[in-house]
């Protein structure tokens, strides 16, 4: 065979998709190439999502600016065409239980942000209602405040769905703008709370708390093509010919990075850590107890009918929104800075609860952890570096503890836990998780969410096969974990 006929040959063995993956606090347009033997990731764009607080005449709401991650994913899938004409396919994901109203074709304002405090509301009206225990038989999700079925009670109550004919959560919505076809990707809908559970959509529920049936779009299972691009997007894009389909993907960020997690499932958990720190295990069967609900255990959908059975802890929220209050007062510090600094400082014999609500809003976290210590007559750290450690121990204390809690729940044996996501780089965190669990902890893909959606979509258009095992298998392949024993020391 010559050189040329070579390169031609490793060519036709794999194909290329996009994957754009939301979280929190940015985004990004990745460009895959994937096969057999192929799983390679380049960033084509990256951009902040940063929420905007505006007036809206009796307070203020808490939005995400969803009409400007559209025009930067635009812009990174232009990028990607300029590279890869002929791509394959296109996957959204983003993070969960947020989403836009859409009325006679058009977004209803931007959509609200969890975090803004119209949930609490929410909550009240749904529990008066349905009791909480019962939800938790219908839906098996872990209470969080923010959950859809509390904000559309919300949104119903305010008259906000009168004018809408559908709703859809944020991956869908971006779907929608790229093909003009509304669906609800099943992994995401059933962090909504309004799953029944067969898959479908809780009728008997939905009814029950007033929501119009009729504003609910079809459920799609990841792995489905939902449309191709609108024919004036396909002309304004420099995609070959009518430009590549879009796919349906694990569209809950957790769901496509649980799917890059390289596991033995049968006896492993995994932390998706980043903004949120998803701490669970994976099973075939929902778990619906007492106690996993009194223990505030989540049973979400994954891909190819897999059950995400996690807990939320309150992730790198923590150091980043700390971050952001020191330097709104001015500190002139960097994370990286940071996290070297604390390095150096004795592990604290105190932690704090890294599960308390009270952290879960915006603004000056770092005295409100130090009010969480003078509570209880303890003296919290005095300086930024003293403060991230204390972080660090705490999130890790809280991960190992979930991670017993899961292992208890559910009768996975665990033996090693995987952290994926941007905890996976913070090698403090992930060496005290190690620690505090006695287990030892792999970190690594940091790109787990971007991999698996990429994954599932070349899975799709017939790049690759197999199960999900097989999946995770070619990723441990091209991406080494580290690894980290309960010993303080680091084994590469």
């Amino acid at each position: 065979m010559t050189a040329g006929a070579g390169r031609a040959a490793r060519a036709a063995a794999h194909g290329a998709v996009a994957a754009v993956d939301l979280g929190a606090t940015s985004g990004r347009v990745m460009h895959a190439q994937v096969g057999p033997d192929t799983l390679e990731l380049t960033e084509a764009a990256r951009f902040l999502n940063t929420p905007v607080r505006v007036w809206e005449g009796d307070g203020t709401g808490l939005h995400w600016d969803v009409t400007g991650l559209y025009a930067s994913i635009l812009e990174g899938l232009g990028t990607v065409a300029r590279a890869e004409p002929d791509l394959a396919s296109i996957g959204i994901d983003s993070w969960a239980v947020d989403y836009g109203l859409i009325g006679s074709g058009r977004l209803l304002g931007e959509p609200y942000h969890y975090r803004d405090d119209r949930t609490e509301r929410g909550v009240e009206l749904v529990h008066a209602a349905v009791d909480p225990a019962e939800l938790y038989r219908e839906g098996g999700l872990q209470f969080l405040p923010f959950n859809s079925l509390y904000q559309l009670t919300v949104d119903r109550e305010r008259g906000a769905l009168d004018a809408a004919d559908r709703f859809l959560l944020v991956p869908d919505l971006i779907a929608y703008w790229l093909t003009g076809e509304e669906h609800a990707e099943r992994t995401n809908a059933s962090t909504t709370g309004l799953l029944a559970a067969d898959g479908a959509w809780n009728d008997t529920l939905i009814r029950r708390l007033g929501l119009p049936r009729d504003r609910f779009a079809p459920l799609v299972d990841a792995g489905t093509r939902t449309g191709g691009l609108l024919p004036a997007l396909a002309s304004e894009l420099p995609f070959a010919g009518a430009g590549p389909a879009v796919t349906a993907v694990g569209s809950h960020d957790t769901a496509s990075a649980v799917v890059a997690v390289p596991m033995d499932a049968a006896r492993a958990a995994y932390i998706s850590c980043g903004t949120w720190g998803l701490v669970g295990v994976e099973l075939e069967h929902r778990v619906l107890t007492e106690e996993s609900r009194a223990a505030n255990f989540t049973n979400e959908g994954g891909v190819d009918g897999r059950v995400r059975y996690l807990h939320n802890v309150m992730g790198l929220w923590l150091l980043s929104e700390s971050l952001r209050e020191w330097q709104r007062r001015g500190l002139h510090v960097t994370l990286e800075t940071l996290l070297g600094e604390a390095a150096a400082l004795p592990r604290p014999t105190e932690l704090f609860d890294a599960e308390d609500p009270r952290f879960l809003a915006p603004g000056d976290l770092p005295s409100r952890i130090a009010d969480w210590f003078a509570e209880r007559g303890m003296l919290a750290p005095a300086s930024p570096a003293g403060i991230v450690r204390v972080i660090i121990e705490s999130l890790a204390e809280a991960f190992a503890n979930t991670v017993r809690r899961a292992a208890g729940l559910s009768g996975v044996p665990v033996e090693t836990i995987h952290i994926v996501g941007g905890g996976a780089r913070n090698a403090m965190l992930c060496q005290a998780t190690a620690d505090r669990s006695g287990l030892p902890v792999l970190a690594g893909p940091v790109e787990a969410t971007a991999l698996g959606n990429a994954l599932v979509q070349a899975r799709a258009v017939g790049l690759v096969s197999g199960d999900l095992e097989s999946l995770r298998a070619l990723v441990a392949r091209h991406y080494a974990p580290t690894r980290y024993e309960p010993t303080g020391r680091v084994v590469a």
